[in-house]
């Protein structure tokens, strides 16, 4: 802790002098949770290395190995805790991230305008709009620990991505800042599920690591396929499987000839002994960009994540609602919107109910229901290339 405490003043006393470099207005800076290159930012900076020749890129990490991965894909990266990488940061004019300015390192945001590209639209409740669970003591009461150990979160993005004025109302207000600051451009990271099949197979090839890679090798050999993409718990910080009989799961699969993906949140951490080797399911590490294998699936299983809202922009496909913990998650985080209005799929609300589901395939989606959601979370930005609209409106602003 002492260790801790000393790096964050080091950081404070740091980050007033970041405010009097320099920054260049056509250098941009990318980055992501916890290292990882994933998400909205990573599809942004992919689209922004390809197309963007006036504009002088780079992904920013903590993660060497994330660096070196980046690099090998030919495009340029920095430890940001290298004086180069530090240098790059400081002398961004913009900068694009997918939660906060702590995707780069916060202490150098001084003077930077920040994009806040978010990890999605939804209805659950989140930050300043958090009104119960433990997250509502660090908005509402601003606990002096808190505010100390993440700054970020306090910080104001300039920019946040948003997708129409009904989720502009939800971002402005849980992040503060003026509906004007909300674009209503969409999100890079769905243009991978809705491009067709050969730019999806070409983009898996040239930037998709070997998990992903062996991974739709999986996908092929299963009649159906399933994908469990919970929300996130503050109960289930090392498994997201807890009441779960996978053993009984695996065998209905199987006898089908079904396949289930396990994909976690990102901050969840699931180590090898999660993992017993079951025939029909397969669990993937939370840092895995699960988004070019979404089209190739066939059902969601999800709760209360934002991750319905991406998937059923992909007509045809089924969806589970699993809401076992429903009273206890409400107690907890509750939502900004009203749940019932604004979710489709099947539901079930227990491990039984979700067996007998997957066994007799009731995961049907209301096309009417989809189509009204669709319209109401995505509207025009449906069928936007998102990422060239962001650029386009950043370039407008240098």
């Amino acid at each position: 802790m002492i260790v801790k405490f000393v790096a964050y003043l080091i950081a404070y006393a740091v980050y007033p002098f970041s405010y009097l470099i320099i920054r260049k207005r056509m250098r941009y800076a990318f980055g992501s949770f916890k290292g990882s290159f994933n998400d909205n930012a990573k599809y942004l900076f992919i689209y922004a290395s390809e197309h963007c020749p006036d504009r002088e890129v780079a992904w920013l990490s903590d993660n060497g190995e994330t660096v070196a991965y980046v690099r090998s894909l030919g495009f340029k990266a920095y430890k940001v805790t290298t004086f180069r990488g530090a240098w790059y940061a400081l002398t961004s004019k913009y900068w694009f991230f997918n939660a906060y300015t702590s995707d780069i390192m916060f202490c150098l945001s001084g003077g930077a305008v920040c994009c806040n590209l978010w990890h999605g639209v939804g209805i659950k409740r989140i930050e300043y709009n958090i009104t119960s669970g433990e997250l509502a003591r660090r908005y509402q009461k601003k606990d002096l620990l808190d505010v100390f150990f993440h700054p970020q979160v306090f910080r104001k993005p300039d920019y946040v991505l948003s997708s129409t004025p009904f989720q502009t109302i939800f971002f402005s207000t849980s992040f503060r800042v003026k509906p004007s600051a909300c674009l209503e451009l969409g999100y890079p990271r769905n243009e991978i599920l809705l491009c067709s099949d050969d730019a999806r197979m070409m983009f898996v090839k040239k930037y998709s690591n070997r998990t992903v890679i062996d991974l739709m090798e999986r996908i092929k050999t299963a009649q159906r396929v399933y994908i469990y993409m919970p929300t996130w718990r503050d109960s289930q910080l090392t498994l997201f499987t807890q009441g779960m009989d996978l053993d009984r799961l695996n065998d209905v699969l199987r006898k089908h000839g079904d396949l289930l993906l396990l994909k976690p949140h990102a901050n969840v951490q699931i180590d090898g002994s999660a993992d017993v080797g079951w025939s029909n399911i397969v669990m993937i590490e939370g840092g895995v960009d699960v988004y070019p294998l979404l089209p190739y699936t066939d059902v969601l299983i999800t709760d209360y994540s934002s991750i319905l809202y991406d998937y059923i922009l992909m007509p045809g496909k089924g969806v589970l609602l699993y809401l076992y913990d429903y009273a206890d998650y409400v107690a907890m985080r509750d939502f900004f919107f009203p749940y019932d209005e604004n979710v489709v799929g099947s539901r079930v609300y227990d491990f039984d109910s979700l067996v007998d589901a997957v066994d007799n395939h009731k995961v049907g989606v209301d096309e009417g229901e989809r189509l009204r959601l669709v319209e109401k979370f995505w509207g025009e930005t449906a069928r936007y290339n998102s990422s060239q609209k962001i650029m386009d409106f950043f370039k407008d602003k240098s």
